[in-house]
């Protein structure tokens, strides 16, 4: 079975959001913790958590996904930028126990200047300080497209960061299509190629999903600009084998292409279409 799903608006609640999902045929979300592009964060009523729980439960979902917002500089030189990622951080993970034993994803942020090896080394300071080991949340490194400053570019970089992680069980990997496609690795001609090196490199067993993107922009742009799937640089030939890999059909994937919620279900149809069951 396809473990597809896409970007939902946490703002009508939990439940509405596990209600959204199955209209459209998902099983799997993703959404954001507190706003994106701030820090604010809505209050939890426990039991439309426990209503969406119920519906997962239900309609065997797999694993869903909170994404930090993206204003969070773990990474960052400036000791205060880091706090304030540290607090909203933390904070995350303490909300996300209202729904246990899924995924919190995280981009790693930017050196700034400082240097990549500095800025992997801070950003595991933060990691190191906010994950403890009652929490039965997963937190996501994710792979980024290197533009500016950004850590994470390589799997060398993701790997470091890893290793810099004391609670191994507690940190895994989210891989983004756009993202490492436009970092350089040519999962439209090698994906085997790449999957080979992600394994050599960190380790298949840390990967725990994938954002579905495709791009705008050639490969090793540097650019993280996501297109609709099938209509960018990656294309849709490179998603039927990337969905139906044996090494990575079992993963959740969750689309973050340019879409209203009616482009997403579009997407899950089609995507659904070609999975070819085991």
């Amino acid at each position: 079975m396809l473990n597809i799903g896409c970007h939902l608006s946490v703002s009508k609640g939990y439940r509405a959001m596990g209600t959204q999902a199955i209209k459209i045929d998902a099983n799997t979300f993703q959404f954001f913790t507190r706003n994106p592009r701030g820090s604010k964060a809505k209050a939890i009523d426990a039991k439309d958590a426990d209503a969406l729980l119920k519906i997962m439960e239900e309609h065997n979902f797999a694993p869903i996904i909170g994404h930090a917002p993206y204003t969070l500089n773990p990474a960052a030189a400036d000791e205060r930028v880091r706090e304030f990622a540290l607090e909203a951080m933390e904070d995350d993970l303490k909300r996300m126990e209202f729904v246990p034993h899924n995924f919190y994803n995280f981009h790693p942020g930017s050196h700034v200047k400082q240097g990549a090896e500095e800025g992997i080394k801070r950003a595991a300071e933060v990691l190191n300080r906010i994950l403890k080991p009652e929490q039965s949340t997963l937190v996501l490194i994710e792979t980024m497209a290197g533009k500016g400053t950004e850590i994470g570019k390589t799997f060398a970089e993701v790997r470091n960061l890893l290793d810099g992680v004391s609670l191994q069980e507690k940190i895994g990997v989210c891989l983004d299509t756009c993202h490492i496609f436009d970092a350089g690795y040519d999962i439209v001609n090698d994906l085997d190629g790449v999957l080979d090196e992600f394994d050599q490199i960190i380790g298949l067993h840390r990967l725990k999903a994938i954002h579905l993107n495709d791009s705008k922009n050639p490969i090793g742009s540097h650019k993280d600009r996501h297109e609709k799937i099938g209509e960018g640089a990656i294309g849709w030939d490179a998603f039927v084998r990337i969905i139906n890999h044996p090494k990575l059909r079992h993963l959740p994937f969750v689309l973050e292409t340019p879409n209203e919620i009616e482009g997403y279900q579009k997407e899950i149809e089609m995507l659904r279409a070609a999975y070819q069951d085991a």
